[in-house]
């Protein structure tokens, strides 16, 4: 594994080293039509929106997450791909 690498796997477990963000990815990765509004994902884990910006904000940092404005709403996205990519390096390095 490559430095680069370490320090990617790291910032991505980093930012799922929290209860309420990893509750955030589960919601995303299973929803319907693949996103949800930030709006949303806040009352589904009962936090404000703030804090669910801030959380969401973390994800996109460490690129497990995307999003799109949509008029008011801001829609995010899990990226499966990479949370594979964390995956596959876990597995041929642990």
């Amino acid at each position: 594994m490559t430095d680069d690498d370490a320090i990617e796997l790291a910032l991505r477990l980093k930012a799922l080293a929290d209860p309420v963000r990893v509750r955030l990815m589960a919601l995303l990765m299973g929803a319907d039509g693949g996103e949800m509004a930030a709006s949303d994902l806040a009352r589904a884990v009962g936090v404000s929106g703030g804090t669910a910006s801030h959380h969401l904000g973390q994800l996109r940092a460490a690129g497990l997450v995307a999003s799109d404005r949509r008029g008011v709403s801001i829609l995010y996205r899990a990226l499966p791909e990479n949370l594979e990519a964390l995956r596959g390096v876990l597995a041929s390095c642990c």
